[in-house]
């Protein structure tokens, strides 16, 4: 059931578009005046601006790759040498002397390590280096657009008007129907 009524309804569709085909024909107006319509529109450009920017790299003595721990260790034996001379020379006795020298050793290595680590780790290097750094920018300006045509135009002593996208140029395409009144 359904089957024939959509064949009943194409054929309808059908002879009626051939019926109405038959009466309807093409021809050519003459352009009377064809207007452009601006529209204002606000434009984009991104634009990419780059630079170069000097890069300062800290780093300790320490943290470099070809520092070493050989610092510190002359620091702590120089200290340890200078106070076991120290430390023996004031002692009166044998015994003092060899008591004094010991302690004056230790407190002299202490000393001299503490020198040696302060010494290292305030000690800063600092290479430059340039790296390039870009960002975008979005420049803007203001410009006017054709958005269509406001088309006058005359078909035999009848002027119209219509609206186009392009312009239609001297003459525009026109469709004339004839159907009866009935």
């Amino acid at each position: 059931m359904k089957l024939r009524l959509i064949v009943s309804f194409a054929l309808i569709l059908f002879f009626s578009s051939e019926v109405f085909a038959s009466n309807v024909k093409v021809d050519y107006a003459t352009v009377i005046d064809a207007e452009p319509i601006l529209k204002t529109i606000r434009v984009s450009t991104p634009r990419q601006e780059c630079w170069e920017e000097e890069i300062a790299d800290y780093y300790r003595y320490d943290d470099h790759p070809y520092a070493s721990n050989g610092h510190r260790g002359v620091s702590t034996l120089v200290g340890g040498v200078v106070g076991g001379a120290i430390g023996n020379a004031v002692g009166h006795r044998k015994r003092n002397r060899q008591v004094g020298a010991v302690v004056g050793a230790v407190l002299g290595a202490v000393i001299g390590n503490a020198y040696g680590l302060e010494k290292h780790h305030d000690h800063q290097t600092v290479s430059y280096s340039f790296q390039e750094r870009c960002r975008v920018i979005e420049e803007f300006h203001v410009e006017e657009r054709i958005v269509g045509y406001n088309v006058r135009y005359r078909y035999g002593n009848v002027t119209y008007s219509t609206r186009t996208e392009v312009d239609p140029g001297d003459t525009i395409k026109v469709r004339i129907a004839i159907s009866p009144i009935i």
